[in-house]
Parts: structure tokens; sequence; C-alpha cells
């Protein structure tokens, strides 16, 4: 973070300063005490159960030299009537403050699927080069994009930003707040269908960060989906496509996977072709690298420096394809953070292909639900059972009633069971060498609890 004292957060927020106004911050924007480090200012929300302003003092003794909230509190303090907006507007100013220095460029994210890993690659090619912030795991909301925001300073010179909506308008909010230079789209899918109501309004509310570009910037947009490129006619900026299809600006061409589902390909533009081999799991993060290609293209970086980057990335945020090969002799792929139905029938699909290893004889699925899916939530876990099934799956374990379609769609021999912790014995009980197992359900169903204990 840019170093600021009291009095210059006061002036840039509205609010009143509580304590020595020269005091100065210089360390991160935390609203956990847990994460306050030396020179902090602790962000202090209060929530329907816990008062941050009670946690000041612990945040004092963590380092943190300054409060952001809505009362005086044990050390210095900004008063606001407002803490998200003041945290917002602080975030805004910021940014703006090292852009008009002519060195930073902002990337914003978003889509049904996919967003955090292409954000993770993104930020590995892009870092590469040169200073990078980036979102850290999925924070990507009204809270989690100004604290990502905040932690720009005068070296940096690109920012990454992941950006998800719950309803139209939220994006555009969000964007507001740091317009992008370059916008990139993923797709348009059935993730949080159950709030938006239809994949058109999903679309309606994505393509808002189109329309947000900074002047003179350019939307990356997923070439395959006709959703997303419908989203052109949204801005007069330049357009740039990623995809496996031609004409695809940036496309994927001679996809393979390897025995635990790693997959090569080329990255091919319209000037050279760099061939990629990624360390990650899944033939999906081919298209998410395409993404993340065409933006750093945008950007600046060669191809040859992308490809360089890609090659190097063996993780992403955690709990999302996380792979495993145990003493034990069982293979475990970890994508319990999050699902919806393109994203299930992803792990799916890697897990299938690493079922093709010699050394795999049994491929097991623990699936939990897909939430948010509104009045389509039966009939779409009934269609994973059966995309499972198709995809010669040999043993599904089902998490919960909610998720009982797929045990359903799965046919005989699905094992449907009520809890985690029934979960957790069953794999105690079931478990062999040769086995390979994969942990998929939407966050709040807590599977990588399970997947945790495994390991």
């Amino acid at each position: 973070m840019i170093a600021l004292t009291l009095s210059e957060i006061a002036e840039i927020t509205g609010g009143e300063v509580v304590g020595d106004p020269t005091v100065t911050v210089r360390g991160p924007v935390v609203i956990d005490s847990r994460e306050a480090a030396p020179g902090a200012l602790f962000v202090a929300f209060v929530g329907e159960h816990v008062d941050g302003h009670e946690y000041a003092e612990r945040a004092g003794a963590a380092g943190a030299v300054a409060v952001l909230g809505s009362q005086a509190t044990a050390l210095p303090t900004v008063v606001v009537s407002d803490v998200q907006a003041a945290l917002q507007r602080l975030a805004a100013t910021l940014v703006q403050r090292v852009r008009s220095a002519g060195v930073l460029t902002v990337v914003a994210l978003t889509g049904s699927q996919g967003k955090t890993s292409t954000k993770d690659l993104l930020a590995a090619i892009l870092s590469h080069a040169a200073p990078t912030v980036a979102t850290r795991g999925s924070n990507n909301n009204e809270i989690g994009m100004p604290l990502t925001a905040l932690r720009v300073d005068e070296e940096t010179r690109f920012l990454v930003l992941e950006m998800g909506a719950r309803g139209k308008g939220h994006i555009a909010e969000l964007a507001a707040l740091v317009p992008p230079d370059v916008a990139v789209v993923l797709n348009v899918g059935t993730a949080h269908l159950g709030e938006f109501g239809s994949q058109e309004a999903i679309a309606e509310a994505k393509g808002e960060l189109v329309e947000s570009l900074h002047a003179g910037g350019a939307a990356i947009l997923n070439a395959d989906d006709h959703r997303v490129m419908g989203m052109a006619a949204r801005t007069q900026e330049r357009i740039v496509t990623f995809g496996q299809e031609e004409p695809a600006d940036v496309r994927v061409a001679g996809l393979a996977l390897d025995r635990l589902s790693r997959p090569a390909f080329d990255l091919v533009t319209p000037t050279a072709t760099m061939p990629v081999a990624l360390k990650l799991v899944g033939g999906h993060q081919a298209l998410n690298a395409a993404a993340a290609a065409a933006a750093a293209l945008v950007a600046g970086l060669s191809l040859t420096e992308i490809g360089e980057a890609l090659a190097g990335v063996e993780s992403l945020s955690h709990w999302r394809m996380e792979l495993h090969e145990l003493a034990s002799g069982v293979i475990v792929l970890n994508d319990a953070y999050n699902a919806n139905p393109e994203s299930m029938r992803a792990g799916l699909d890697a897990l299938a292909t690493i079922g093709q290893a010699p050394e795999v004889s049994r491929t097991v699925a623990v699936l939990g639900e897909m939430k948010e899916l509104g009045a389509t939530a039966h009939e779409a876990h009934v269609a994973i059972g059966q995309y499972a099934a198709v995809r010669g799956i040999d043993r599904m374990v089902v998490v919960g009633e909610a998720a009982g379609g797929i045990a359903e769609g799965a046919g005989p021999g699905a094992v449907l069971l009520p809890d985690n912790a029934a979960v957790t014995t069953w794999l105690a009980e079931n478990l062999a060498a040769g086995d390979a197992v994969l942990f998929k359900a939407s966050n709040g169903a807590r599977l990588f609890e399970v997947a945790s204990a495994l390991l």
C-alpha cells in the first residue's frame, strides 16, 4: 500500500480522525485482526455476529497502527458513516494515483466458471515480467476487490482483479471503482442460475465488465461462447478473442492429455505458435491458459514470455484441481472449493482421464451439492450423475440429500451418504492402492475438509 497519514485517509474517505492524525499507515489493509502486520490499517466491520471494533486492540498487538471504522477504538481511528463505501473510495483513489503515473495496467476477469484459475494463470504470467498484484483466492466481491486494489504501490505494474456477481449491477459497481484496461469474460454458464434466473440474465451482468473498459482498453472474449461474443456490441474498444475454434485470435490447437490429465497444446496466434505443457490438471485449463495468454499479449508481453511462464505454474489457489499421489498408492484430485454443472463435468473428465493410467485400478468420485441453481437444481444434479456414468466412473459417493439427484442419475452402485463424517468413514473402509478419487462440491458443503483429512 502507498503510505498515507490518517489525515490523508480521512480526507479521501470523508471521515474524522479520533487520535493522532499524523500516524502513518505503511502496511497492509486487513479486515481480520489475525492478518495485521506492522504498519497495517485494520478495517472494522460490524457484522451479524461479530463487531470488528472489538478486535482493534488485538490488531494493534499484531502491528496495526490505526483503524478505519464506524466508531472510535483503542487505536487511532478514522471514523466514517459507511465503512464499506470508505474502503472502496480509498482503493479507487490510490489506484488512480498510481495509474496517473502511467505505469499501471489493470486487468479484470469474470465468468461463470474458471475465474480463479485463469486469474492465477494470468498473475503468474504477468509477475514473471513485472511487479504484479492479484486477487487472492476468490476474494472477488465488494470487500475483497478493494482490499486487493489497496495492495498496489508505486512499483506495481499490473493489477489483476477477479470480479464476481450475485446480481445485475454488481460488476458495474466494482468496475466503476477501478475501470479495467483489459476486461476478460470467460464464459456464461449456469453457476448462480438460481439468483439470476436465466443465462441471458447472467450474460447481461457479466457484460457489465466490457462496458466498464477504460478508454483505449481491450475486451478479451471467448470465441466459443456465443453469449460472450454477443458482448462485443457493448463496447467501442478493441476486441480480442480466444478459444479452440478458428478464427479465435489466440487459439488452443492439438490438445492432448497425459496420464494425469495434464494438458499439452499449441497456443496459436496470427503471427506465431508456442507449444505449452501445463503442470495443472484438466483439459479445461488449456482454454483458461489461452484466455490468460490473450490478456497478457494485450498487456504487452511476448508469446515467448507467456509460454515460459505458463510452463512454470505448478499450482493454483487452494483446493482447485490439486493433485496428490499418496504413499498409500491412492491418487487424490482435490477440487472441492466450489462447483457448478460445467466445472463438475470438467472434474469428472479429469478423473476419467486419470483412470486410464495403468497404475489406476478404480476411479471414485466423491460429489456434494452444487448450490445456487434454483429451480433447476434437482435436474442439474441428476444430469451430473448421468454424465459420470457415461464417463465410466467406477464408484460414485454422493454426500447429502441435496445432492441426491447425482446418485439417482448415476444409477445402481452409487452410494448416498448423509454427511461428511459418513464419507470420511466410508473412505477409510473402502479406499485402496490404485484408487483415484475426486472431491468436488460447492464451498458450502465443506467437502474440502474430507479431502484434507485424507491427505
